[in-house]
């Protein structure tokens, strides 16, 4: 086996032996019921923020490249290809934003 490899892979193991009690389980929390009531709130809100921020790059994102399409057909490919990715890049802001939520929300 290749030095860098091996290197590389006791590295790694010993990482993932150091990192093992950051999983250990912990005591459990008590949150207040307002608490709870505060964190409902304020994740629909960001909820809300972050698909609003969403719908305006999408919009943003699609009629830039409807413009650069129109000026330059030919470039269509590569422009179809960039707007592609950006969309999925815009969206993933609001996925997160979900799954951040559910982690916080849902015990």
């Amino acid at each position: 086996m290749n030095k860098k490899v091996f290197g590389l892979l006791m590295v790694t193991l010993a990482l993932l032996a150091f990192a093992s009690p950051v999983f250990a389980q912990g005591a459990e929390k008590v949150v207040p019921p307002e608490t709870v009531k505060w964190i409902v709130l304020t994740s629909g809100f960001a909820m809300a923020i972050a698909s609003a921020v969403c719908a305006l790059a999408q919009g943003k994102a699609i009629a830039a490249a409807c413009e650069g399409l129109a000026r330059n057909p030919g470039a269509a490919p590569a422009i179809r290809f960039a707007l592609l990715l950006g969309l999925v890049l815009i969206e993933s802001l609001g996925l997160y934003t979900l799954v951040i939520i559910f982690i916080k929300v849902v015990p």
